[in-house]
């Protein structure tokens, strides 16, 4: 990292919330997948 230009603390934690945001939306994703799976699993 460059000394001329520091990071503002506003946008570091503004990228900690998006990643944030993306890691809970990824989870909640991916179990509603697995409740259309089983639900698909339980009418075979």
């Amino acid at each position: 990292m460059s000394a001329d230009r520091p990071i503002p603390f506003l946008t570091s934690s503004q990228e900690l919330a998006m990643a944030d945001l993306a890691f809970v939306a990824t989870t909640i994703a991916v179990f509603a997948l697995v409740v259309l799976v089983a639900r698909g699993v339980t009418k075979l």
